[in-house]
């Protein structure tokens, strides 16, 4: 049977081209995306690729810069920096962990058992970096080093230091242990005290282990000079922490401003704490009071009344108001006096803190105009000041107002302040009515000593200069005949006003009858005011009053500070009573030799002179000490602080005094030759 022919099948020459096309499209294709893929990872991610790979194979340290002083007006060390050691470890180098552990708490005092656990626990989560201790004296961290133990490493850190422990603590502030700012100028000036941080980098193995390291060095910070002066403010702290300690009050606050530049020469606040050590203290005394404690002012809230009635040619000084006998209603509420009075001056209202007087005067002025100056002198705002944290105060819009709400506002009532607002406001009438913005920073300078900030005066006009001139002769009035007779100074004219307030119960919500804020704001001397002081006394047991509390303060630190700024006296110093006469006669023997002592006392005595300069209608009395070889130095012991103070100031010499009581020790001796604007150094000691 003849074989049938199997048939081949020949492929088609289109389908093979086709398959080779489609081959060679996605070889094209694939290509395409690896190069574009390509291009982008090389070029288009090309650094941040490289950063990668640069941490894969660096491990780096953040280098804490040293942050710049801080200094007083004088140029006196209020904070700075020391170097210390700090301590970490490689967890993974370490081959025996407690024994480790157990030699480095030997030196650092810490616990070894609590100190093997976390390193321990640092190592099983493959942790390159633990912390062992930071901020080591030099002194400790030369044994750490000594012990070369594996996997420990040591690097400088700067330490915050405060070489005058709590003074001004407020102010200052103090730092967290990464050294940033909190509280105070430490806080708000942050940025420019830290300086730039530096690195130090390390170079990495595929273990992670370092083979070699170098360091980007850190900027240091910029140097702050403060408005603050030191001595100023350790003379307000001590009459504030004496006050507050003698009343038993739950916290005081006193601050010492400038209104002629809104500078701010003490703020202190009491209790306090110390900046070395800021947990060692309860939370509250960290807190600053003088911006951020609102008090309901009382009676020294009573100046917007006279200001606006003043200022708007309503009444003058020596106008007659019909004080009530001392009881007043307004929209239905009953409000009394401290004491019944008829008519009396609109000066002797205010003397006297009628509770009628002001009312009547804010009637007079009316809500709307009431509540404009209210916001003329700053109240219900924020003064600006560089500090952090101020408060605003409460000042409810006009609109929210009730009907008797101005005989509460007009007394100080249903209105919360600040200290810092009050001084503020007081420096409106101390300074011919220009309302100055506080501040507490007076330049910055780079490390190179080049200043980069110098602050300028901030103000607007608050008042006509005629209504101040008013007030602050009403004002004197206060303490030479009002509530405020133990605010009167030595040597000084002095003005002000006081302020007793009832604080509101947070239980009963309302005004309790056992709770008050004792103040009093003031400034001196009164025709040409150099400082503006404010004294808040909050809670004292006893006697209560501002006058009784807070006024004494005043005169405290106004008769201290007032030399120490060079301000002349302007008013007659009371001397000593006289000696009551001998009852028997001195012979003439004993009177001859009287004479002859006097007379050698007198050879070796300065004189002094009095020489009287005339500027129109004013006159100045400046004091020289005179003797045939020039100045001479007089004797200071057994004088007191305030009169040793004042001798200075009339001889034009500035005064650094040590201790409290009376002088014991002087420089220069009594007798030696002296000159205009010499430094006297003082010690004084405490004596029955």
């Amino acid at each position: 049977m003849p074989r049938r022919a199997t048939a081949i099948e020949v492929p088609r020459s289109g389908n093979s081209r086709r398959r080779i096309l489609f081959v060679t499209l996605i070889l094209v294709v694939w290509m395409l995306a690896v190069g574009a893929r390509l291009v982008q990872l090389q070029i288009g991610r090309h650094d941040e690729l490289a950063a990668r790979a640069r941490n894969q194979q660096l491990s780096s340290i953040e280098t804490a810069p040293t942050r710049g002083q801080v200094l007083d007006r004088q140029g006196r060390e209020l904070a700075r920096s020391l170097d210390t050691a700090s301590f970490y470890a490689d967890p993974s180098e370490i081959h025996d962990v407690n024994d480790a552990a157990k030699r480095i708490a030997a030196v650092t005092g810490q616990d070894p058992a609590d100190l093997a656990k976390r390193l321990d626990e640092a190592k099983d989560s493959n942790k390159k970096f633990f912390w062992i201790v930071r901020r080591v004296e030099l002194e400790r961290a030369s044994k750490l080093d000594a012990l070369e133990l594996d996997g420990v490493y040591s690097r400088k850190e700067p330490k915050r230091y405060y070489p005058n422990d709590t003074l001004a603590a407020h102010v200052l502030g103090f730092v967290n242990t990464d050294e940033i700012g909190l509280g105070g100028v430490e806080q708000s000036y942050n940025e420019k005290i830290r300086g730039e941080a530096g690195k130090v980098y390390l170079e990495v193995d595929r273990d992670r282990h370092a083979f070699e390291s170098y360091e980007v060095q850190p900027h240091p910070g910029q140097t702050v000079v403060l408005t603050i002066d030191q001595v100023i403010q350790y003379r307000t702290e001590q009459a504030l922490s004496a006050a507050v300690e003698r009343t038993q009050a739950k916290s005081g606050t006193a601050i010492v401003m400038d209104p002629r530049t809104g500078e701010i020469l003490a703020l202190a606040n009491a209790p306090t704490f110390d900046p070395n050590q800021p947990g060692a203290n309860p939370p509250e005394t960290r807190s600053n009071g003088a911006l951020q404690s609102i008090y309901e002012p009382g009676s020294t809230f009573k100046i917007v009344a006279y200001s606006a009635a003043i200022e708007k040619g309503l009444v003058k000084p020596d106008d007659k108001i019909d004080c009530q006998m001392g009881s007043i209603t307004v929209a239905g509420r009953l409000i009394h006096d401290g004491h019944p009075y008829g008519v009396l001056t609109i000066a002797d209202a205010l003397a006297k803190s009628s509770n009628v007087g002001a009312i009547k005067l804010g009637l007079m002025v009316g809500d709307e105009s009431m509540y404009e100056y209210m916001k003329r002198l700053g109240f219900g705002s924020r003064t600006g000041i560089d500090l952090a944290g101020e408060s605003p105060g409460i000042l409810r819009a006009f609109s929210r107002w009730q009907p008797s709400s101005i005989g509460s506002l007009a007394i100080g009532q249903e209105v919360g302040v600040t200290p810092l607002q009050m001084a503020t406001a007081y420096s409106v009438l101390a300074n011919n009515g220009d309302w100055i913005k506080p501040h507490i920073v007076r330049e910055l300078r780079n490390p190179d000593g080049a200043i980069t900030f110098r602050a300028k005066i901030e103000s607007r006009s608050a008042l006509k200069p005629e209504t101040t001139a008013a007030l602050r002769t009403m004002m004197e009035g206060v303490t030479l005949r009002g509530t405020a007779k133990k605010a009167q100074l030595e040597g000084y004219t002095a003005a002000g006003k006081t302020g007793t307030a009832q604080k509101i119960d947070p239980k009963t919500h309302a005004y309790s009858a056992t709770k008050f804020v004792g103040s009093f704001v003031g400034f001196a001397p009164v025709s040409n005011p150099a400082v503006v002081i404010i004294v808040v006394i909050d809670e004292p047991l006893g006697s209560y009053h501002g006058g009784d509390v807070a006024a004494p303060v005043f005169r405290e630190i106004a008769e201290q500070i007032l030399p120490e700024l060079n301000v002349t006296p302007d008013t007659e110093i009371k001397s000593a009573p006289p000696m009551v006469a001998q009852v028997s006669k001195p012979s003439p023997q004993q009177v001859k030799e009287e004479q002859v002592q006097i007379q050698q006392r007198e050879a070796t005595l300065p004189k002094v002179v009095a020489a009287r300069s005339f500027s129109g209608e004013a006159s100045e009395v400046v004091f020289t000490v005179a003797s045939k070889r020039g100045a001479l130095m007089p004797d200071l012991r057994r004088q007191s602080v305030r009169d040793v103070a004042r001798m200075c100031a009339q001889l034009g010499l500035r005064l650094e005094a040590r201790g409290e009581g009376f002088a014991t020790q002087q420089n220069p001796a009594p007798g030696s030759e002296i000159d205009s604007g010499q430094l006297v150094q003082v010690d004084f000691t405490r004596r029955n």
